[in-house]
């Protein structure tokens, strides 16, 4: 049984994680276990290389604390500011022994209220929580399944970008 470690306990990285891998290797010879590691980087990421870096710390992590496993996984979301507007996406990691594969998420605009909480120091989840009078959004649906008003919730949102990060395991002469 192959092992598949993702840095996360959150149930939607966990389940996008799954669904991604059953998709390209299919349904059978994975285990996925959801560990609690630290991204090393700001509980929000403020930037894509700081994103990216808390996506791959979380992955090398994993990498060594649980080396029994075939693949490990780090996600971390994160937001930009561009022309003043504040906007949302996620960088994937994938590693193995031999090579790694990665990915980033299509970015979307928040509006300005999450804008402005994230600013003042408040982690998007708990923005998105205070502005839409939710609780814990971030282990469900999220920002992206809040402002889709259900049309893409969060698990849907990042497991095409956990496939493209696969692609390096996918098509292995060319990586």
């Amino acid at each position: 049984m192959n092992k598949v470690y993702i840095g996360s306990l959150n149930p939607v990285k966990i389940e996008c994680t799954k669904l991604a891998f059953r998709e390209v290797f299919g349904p059978d010879g994975f285990e996925f276990i959801g560990k609690s590691v630290s991204s090393d980087v700001s509980n929000q990421p403020f930037n894509d290389r700081e994103t990216y870096q808390g996506a791959m710390n979380r992955a090398r992590s994993l990498q060594s604390m649980f080396p029994d496993g075939t693949f490990w996984v780090g996600i971390e979301g994160g937001i930009e500011i561009i022309n003043n507007e504040m906007h949302a996406f996620a960088w994937m990691v994938v590693l193995n022994m031999e090579k790694h594969g990665e990915a980033r998420t299509a970015t979307f605009l928040l509006p300005p209220k999450i804008k402005e909480l994230v600013e003042r120091g408040i982690e998007l989840g708990h923005a998105d929580d205070m502005v839409f009078n939710r609780k814990n959004s971030k282990q469900k649906d999220g920002a992206v399944g809040i402002l889709t008003n259900g049309i893409i919730d969060r698990t849907q949102y990042y497991k095409p970008a956990i496939i493209l990060a696969l692609i390096p395991f996918m098509i292995k002469d060319l990586f």
